[in-house]
């Protein structure tokens, strides 16, 4: 049912382990506060929507809601892979009494902010100022590899949700394809994500380099890897995120050319905004641009670390302002 662009919708980004509420206004660009919730305190969506809207809201309670979820949506539904709950708009609308709910991919909203991000909310990472009107990628490296791309043609916009974190991890040097060699005998099929590109894959590579060159490593997880790496405390960890950057490079540039973002290129998550002189000062900008005869391209196209951290919540009120229904 059409409501128009009028009275309060109720915003959330909804993890695995926590999830954000806030409510905004249809008619205005200002989001209210965040309310924070353990998911483990409740046992269903439902009941955390309830208790936030009894607490939060004042005079008519909102007739909208939009939640970006850690997750695959298929028919405003997901299930959730690392909590109890199961987030399904269909049910939620009436039970909870809005006139629409709408569930979308926690990187498909990341998707929908680009546009409304201003230089304070980025970090240049090379490139020129990107294309009016053309595609915005995002990718990110965080427990997963998310990666969405926002279209726009004749006033209308779409965020491309993708499983790209599953295709195959490219090499590019003798020394990635014997890393990647390593990783095949223990992954058998080597993604994006597993190999490299997640908080796992970060961790995998640091083992795998370690087989590769013969060195016994202690074990550590992807923050101590991280750590040890800036510290200086530890060659193998420096060497292991040097070729994490370098990786995410050659992945954003291939997915730059697939989805001709010529608007420019993002990089989200939670791993690499915790290491942006290190990134800058990688092979991440020569590798993204390293596509042969496409290389002036790939030169043209922005790339820019989000530090945003509410970034999810502009994105979903700008999805709620141009799908008004």
């Amino acid at each position: 049912m059409g409501i128009g662009r009028t009275g309060q919708i109720l915003l959330a980004d909804i993890g695995g382990t926590n999830a954000r509420f806030a409510l905004s206004q249809s008619d205005g660009d200002q989001t209210g506060p965040i309310d924070y919730v353990k998911v483990a305190d409740f046992p269903t969506v439902r009941e955390a929507i309830a208790d936030v809207l009894a607490r939060k809201s004042s005079g008519e309670p909102p007739r909208r809601a939009v939640l970006a979820v850690a997750g695959p949506v298929t028919n405003n539904r997901c299930v959730m892979t690392n909590s109890p709950w199961v987030i399904d708009g269909n049910e939620l609308q009436p039970a909870l009494g809005f006139d629409s709910v709408h569930v979308l991919n926690d990187f498909e909203v990341v998707a929908w902010s680009l546009p409304a991000l201003q230089p304070a909310d980025l970090i240049p990472l090379g490139g020129q100022d990107g294309l009016p009107g053309e595609p915005l990628l995002v990718v990110g490296p965080g427990t997963g590899f998310g990666v969405s791309c926002l279209v726009e043609r004749h006033g209308a916009r779409l965020a491309v949700v993708t499983e790209a974190g599953h295709a195959t991890l490219p090499a590019e040097n003798e020394r990635e394809e014997r890393v990647i060699a390593c990783l095949r005998r223990r992954l058998g099929h080597v993604s994006i994500e597993r190999g490299a590109l997640s908080g796992s894959g970060l961790q995998s590579l640091y083992e795998a380099l370690a087989e590769v060159d013969g060195a016994q490593m202690p074990q550590r997880d992807a923050a101590a890897i991280t750590k040890a790496a800036l510290d200086g405390s530890c060659a193998h960890s420096r060497a292991t995120l040097e070729m994490f950057c370098a990786t995410l490079g050659s992945v954003a540039g291939n997915l730059a050319v697939t989805f001709g973002a010529r608007g420019g290129v993002y990089i989200a998550g939670g791993i690499v905004p915790r290491f942006p002189e290190f990134l800058a000062a990688s092979a991440f900008r020569a590798r993204f641009e390293a596509k042969g005869r496409f290389q002036d391209y790939l030169r043209n196209i922005p790339t820019r670390l989000v530090t945003r951290p509410d970034a999810s919540f502009l994105g979903l009120k700008m999805f709620a302002d141009h799908n008004p229904d």
